[in-house]
């Protein structure tokens, strides 16, 4: 299973190379993106779909026997005890296929990255407005 050699132009045409169990998934998962990140932009990036907000967000991809999410966030004691049964390395969540997928978490490691985002966005903004003042 997986996306053929030719890079796949947008989401849907990443999606559309999976079988229809996969595609469900898959379309499932883009939606929980939104949904939890509405400002952010979809795009394809190192050949998967991914998602924008003030640089990347969060990206995700279909393998034969699990759905990769990256990069996965860390957050408080207690989300990171969620998190940790699928955790693969620092940065990449697994979600096995042969088990339901926990939308719930994703859109809370989406909200997260979301948070995370904005701050370092904020924060580079204060950066450069003390740069300008400086001159």
């Amino acid at each position: 299973m997986g996306v053929s050699s030719s890079s796949p132009g947008t989401i849907d045409d990443y999606i559309a190379a999976f079988p229809a169990d996969v595609r469900k998934i898959l379309e499932r998962i883009r939606t929980t993106i939104r949904r939890a990140a509405p400002q952010a932009v979809e795009t394809m990036s190192y050949r998967i779909p991914t998602f924008k907000l003030h640089g990347n967000l969060i990206s995700f991809a279909a393998y034969q026997k699990h759905i990769g999410l990256y990069p996965a966030p860390t957050g408080s004691k207690r989300f990171n005890e969620r998190l940790s049964a699928y955790r693969a390395e620092k940065s990449t969540v697994r979600f096995p296929l042969d088990r339901p997928i926990p939308f719930t978490l994703i859109t809370d490691i989406v909200k997260l990255r979301v948070k995370d985002n904005l701050s370092r966005a904020k924060a580079e903004r204060k950066k450069k407005g003390k740069r300008s003042v400086r001159r």
